[in-house]
């Protein structure tokens, strides 16, 4: 996912009163809530309303679906984001708590037909978790918390700007079908 630049400015989001969650690992929260934080700053900047962010705590990453899911299942909320920091240890734990979260993740968003983007950070130690987790402003490299958010906004446009294209493509299709068979049009096609 390209991170935006000074000369790349941010998508600013064109739906109107989107609703949006973010669910945050507990473990590592340090990490998780710095990513949550920068997430909300970036969501705002794109016209999402304070009131509209929701966010929630889950034990670890491996738990992220459950959570993200009981938002996804709401009409109101647009989309969801889930963070989390997976670390490598001795043991081959980390691959499964991450490979369970993305999985689950994934699994959420195909079922619910909604964006729910993956922000569980897997990396090799602490430092490459800080380098992606935090701001520069905080010492970090990466901010993956604002590029989660902002890929959320880019993906919620495409999505409306899909959905209205299907729309206008269903509509042609009903109008050549009715001049087809000599049939009136209907006024309203949806």
């Amino acid at each position: 996912m390209a991170r935006p630049t000074e000369a790349q400015p941010a998508e600013h989001l064109k739906r109107g009163g989107a609703r949006v969650a973010l669910v945050k690992s507990s473990f590592h929260a340090d990490l998780t809530g710095a990513m949550t934080a920068s997430a909300r700053r970036a969501l705002e900047e794109a016209g999402v309303k304070s009131d509209d962010i929701f966010e929630a705590d889950a034990p670890g990453s491996f738990e992220l679906p459950l959570v993200a899911r009981r938002f996804a299942k709401r009409a109101e909320v647009a989309g969801v984001i889930c963070f989390g920091v997976v670390i490598k240890g001795e043991t081959t734990h980390d691959h499964h708590v991450a490979t369970g979260a993305t999985y689950g993740i994934q699994q959420v968003m195909l079922e619910e037909d909604k964006p729910v983007l993956l922000g569980v950070l897997t990396t090799n130690n602490l430092e490459q978790a800080q380098a992606r987790a935090l701001s520069p402003e905080d010492g970090g490299v990466h901010d993956k918390g604002r590029e989660c958010a902002l890929a959320l906004v880019q993906l919620l446009n495409t999505l409306d700007e899909l959905e209205a294209r299907l729309r206008d493509m269903n509509r042609l299709t009903r109008i050549v079908r009715s001049e087809r068979a000599n049939v009136p049009v209907e006024t309203d096609l949806n």
